[in-house]
């Protein structure tokens, strides 16, 4: 079976500048990687390519088994790909739930019969309602976004992003602009997600980054400096010495 997500000698210029240089490696069912590296490292230029913002000056992306490195991003969606961002991109004064419904009727093609009333998709309302549960956003349902706290912006984010049913699953710094007293909420989330689900995430915080992956990526000047288990990253001299620090 092939991989979820296969990305394959991926580079990408503008101009004289070369950001992305030969970056290879594969999310299978139930990975949990991570990706660091300082900032200019590419990694947001990488992320932009797997999911269509950019398209590849050479190499490709692939989404089971098929070679999507030219698709538009709703296609990839479609496909099963999501993605979280680094800033709340929420309707802020449209309801949770209702987000969560038209995620859904997005993802199903049923927004286009949206001359019906809403409360009428009665399997819709369910699957948002268990999403939301899941995420214990239940009790914030009738609640827009600019009356939430920045952590539960963030889980609403990610209810979005689980009602697309994605396969892949990538968090762009799930916990940038979080407040400390607010990180536990977000934390628990993410153990509530589906096992089978493989997410990469992109993560300054590398308490959170080193216990959530079993796998790690670090970038450096827009390739890969070193891949393998949180453990080997630790332990790897370039990676301790520029990225990592005391940390280590």
């Amino acid at each position: 079976m092939p991989p979820l997500l296969d990305v394959r000698q991926l580079n990408k210029s503008f101009g004289g500048l070369q950001v992305t240089r030969d970056v290879s490696f594969a999310l299978h069912p139930g990975n949990r990687v991570g990706l660091i590296g300082p900032n200019g490292a590419g990694k947001t230029t990488l992320i932009n390519l797997i999911t269509g913002v950019l398209s590849p000056s050479q190499g490709s992306v692939w989404l089971k088994g098929e070679d999507v490195s030219h698709w538009p991003q709703p296609r990839r969606v479609q496909r099963g790909l999501a993605r979280t961002f680094q800033i709340t991109q929420l309707a802020p004064s449209l309801p949770i739930h209702r987000q969560v419904e038209l995620a859904i009727h997005q993802r199903s093609g049923s927004v286009n019969q949206m001359l019906r009333a809403l409360d009428s998709f009665h399997a819709v309302r369910e699957e948002a309602t268990q999403i939301l549960h899941t995420l214990r956003l239940d009790t914030l349902a009738k609640r827009c976004p600019v009356d939430l706290a920045y952590g539960e912006q963030r889980l609403v984010e990610i209810a979005l992003a689980m009602a697309l049913k994605p396969q892949v699953l990538l968090l762009d710094e799930p916990m940038a602009g979080v407040p400390s007293g607010e990180r536990q909420v977000v934390l628990e989330a993410l153990d509530t997600l589906p096992s089978d689900l493989a997410i990469l995430m992109i993560e300054h915080d590398m308490d959170l980054v080193f216990n959530f992956a079993d796998r790690m990526l670090v970038l450096a000047e827009g390739a890969v400096l070193a891949e393998g288990t949180p453990q080997d990253i630790r332990r790897h001299p370039a990676v301790r010495t520029a990225y990592l620090g005391a940390e280590a």
